[in-house]
């Protein structure tokens, strides 16, 4: 151990190594206190306080008189890149699926009216769906979009990526807009997103645009806060 950095942390360091190369997986155990003091040829007091580095981290949890496990890591999302959630987690190597919890057609709301720019007597689809990666649900999704421009629409097209099939009817996707804020969640979402008590989660309002600006589709989103984590980067002109 030459860092300068604190002895505990440099363990800790070493013990997300051993994760991200996958050696430990999610849910797995973690060796014991002592064995990990044998390993690393340090104290069990350095190990706890590894230990505890990266449970604050959000790396590892605790479980009360079983011990210390991994914990599945973040999706890290790159909120000035405009890409589907089936591109999005197609590149991170997991499958994506949709449940379809509700679709219908109605005459929107006010608000709805105003973000989609709608006219009189427009209506809209309504869809809700529940968005997994390898058969784990990450996000629910409310959306709602112009009947008079997609008047095709289906369950079956949204139990695949939205995106590519306004692409494929030949419109250009120009751009998306939103805002991203914290929130403690109902029951219900609770219940769907499989959110523990007391855990928050994240919603994002978006709205998204056509090359002829064309607002195609307004949604709200609720993630799963120890899923999701979103990153961007500024840059000093």
């Amino acid at each position: 151990m030459t860092s300068h950095s604190p002895l505990y942390k440099q363990i800790a360091e070493k013990i997300k190594k051993e994760i991200i190369v996958g050696k430990l997986k999610k849910d797995d155990a973690i060796p014991s206190e002592n064995k990990l003091a044998e390993m690393y040829d340090v104290s069990r007091v350095t190990i706890r306080q590894a230990i505890g580095e990266l449970v604050s981290e959000d790396v590892l949890y605790k479980v009360r008189g079983s011990g210390t496990y991994v914990k599945g890591g973040k999706i890290e999302q790159d909120i000035f890149r405009l890409q589907s959630f089936t591109e999005e987690m197609r590149q991170l190597n997991k499958i994506p699926s949709n449940e379809i919890l509700d679709f219908h057609m109605q005459e929107p709301t006010d608000v709805v009216k105003d973000k989609l720019q709608l006219v009189e007597g427009e209506k809209v689809f309504f869809i809700r769906r529940l968005r997994y990666a390898d058969d784990e649900p990450l996000i629910l999704e409310e959306t709602y979009v112009p009947v008079s421009l997609f008047p095709d629409l289906s369950i079956e097209v949204m139990r695949h990526s939205k995106y590519a099939y306004v692409e494929n009817k030949g419109y250009v996707i120009k751009e998306r807009q939103g805002e991203v804020f914290p929130f403690f969640p109902t029951e219900d979402l609770k219940d769907i997103l499989q959110l523990e008590e007391n855990e928050l989660a994240l919603s994002m309002n978006l709205w998204a645009a056509l090359d002829n600006g064309t607002i195609f589709e307004y949604t709200k989103l609720y993630f799963r806060s120890e899923k999701y984590t979103f990153k961007f980067i500024s840059r000093r002109m």
